[in-house]
């Protein structure tokens, strides 16, 4: 079990997941979004190769259209 901080929420997952499925998790799949882990932006291209670990603090910022 680890427990990760997503916007200042805690939230359980029974085995360590990636980014990518962290992304699928939170259904934002084909939003313009960023994500930080503990103060560091997380290229796109490294969501899948990036596993998340018990402690970590994320911030996922989706990014907003308008005029």
């Amino acid at each position: 079990m680890i427990q990760l901080t997503i916007n200042g929420q805690s939230q359980q997952f029974e085995s360590p997941i990636n980014v990518t499925q962290l992304v699928d998790h939170l259904a934002l799949q084909g939003k313009r979004i960023a994500i930080e882990r503990n103060g560091e932006i997380i290229p796109r291209s490294q969501f899948s190769e990036q596993m998340l670990v018990h402690g970590d603090h994320l911030e996922v910022v989706i990014a907003v259209g308008g005029g």
